[in-house]
């Protein structure tokens, strides 16, 4: 496997771990309806890049397209996490996670 995908591959597991941590944090947080959005895209997120890495893996015909419908995904969840990085690390580890996950998703499906 080329470096590129297997580099791919491993900022998405990296973006599925986080965006689980996340996920699980926001959920226990006091004001979880401030949070909704974020929790939401945290599952997304984590789900899309699963499948993401899960497809490069396996040499899915249809990577590219995988790949930039992740980077999108990831994308939006590192918006909307950038919005409560201040008060919670957990968002912006996974903000971080998910900026670095669709960078390396974009550069796949070129």
């Amino acid at each position: 496997m080329d470096n590129k995908f297997q580099q791919c591959i491993e900022e998405c597991l990296a973006c599925f771990t986080e965006c689980n941590v996340c996920y699980d944090a926001c959920l226990r947080e006091n004001d979880i309806n401030m949070l909704k959005d974020c929790i939401r895209l945290s599952k997304e997120c984590a789900e899309m890049c699963a499948f993401a890495a899960n497809a490069m893996a396996s040499h899915s015909s249809f990577s590219a397209e995988i790949c930039k419908l992740c980077a999108s995904v990831c994308e939006a969840c590192a918006t909307e996490c950038r919005k409560h990085a201040d008060h919670n690390a957990h968002c912006k580890s996974c903000a971080d996670a998910c900026a670095k996950c669709a960078e390396s998703c974009l550069e796949m499906a070129r």
